[in-house]
């Protein structure tokens, strides 16, 4: 029997069957309203087309899982329509669509290793590390002080990317930060 999986077990990056054709779900959510059963809004990438639905299932609805092979690889450059990437072990160079890749470009440098991730074959996208250390680039001045929790300022990071930090972190210290959330975790 194919492996299955359920709507309770879906995750960013994983890669479903729906209507006969390969989806690669980009966020989804688990919504449980006061009437009625729950449901789950996900947003998904057609693997062909490149094309991004949103689409909403019932709680616990199967899906065949498809086998998705990773492949150590690293990020070059962005030419603007294509992003490079090369084999870490035969040093052949691969090129992904620009398009594919819009949310984890601006969490990614020159030479940042990375899971490229094939499904039949093909190319589909990227898998980033669970976390990653980039220098702010600009964000307001900390004042001493601010130590209030839960209290979020925007900050500009090495590579362009904004994420919301505690008052306390300043232009030119170093964070950990979640790309496949686009989160502060913490200072390096």
């Amino acid at each position: 029997m194919a492996d299955v999986v359920s709507t309770n077990e879906f995750k960013n990056g994983m890669h479903v069957e729906i209507e006969g054709s390969v989806w690669r779900i980009l966020e989804f959510q688990h919504v449980k309203p006061g009437k009625g059963g729950a449901f789950v809004r996900t947003k998904v990438r057609s693997i062909d087309s490149g094309s991004v639905v949103d689409k909403t299932f019932r709680a616990g609805e199967k899906f065949p899982r498809v086998f998705t092979e990773t492949k150590n690889m690293q990020y070059l450059y962005d030419s603007g329509d294509e992003v490079v990437f090369m084999d870490e072990s035969t040093y052949e160079q691969m090129s992904l669509p620009h398009a594919t890749l819009e949310a984890e470009l601006p969490y990614m440098q020159p030479s940042t290793p990375v899971q490229l991730l094939f499904v039949g074959g093909k190319p589909s996208g990227i898998q980033l590390p669970s976390s990653i250390e980039l220098v702010v680039t600009d964000t307001e001045p900390g004042v001493k002080g601010d130590t209030v929790s839960n209290v979020t300022k925007p900050a500009t990071l090495e590579t362009g990317a904004v994420v919301q930090v505690p008052l306390f972190v300043n232009r030119g210290d170093r964070i950990k930060v979640d790309p496949r959330e686009g989160r502060y975790i913490s200072r390096a």
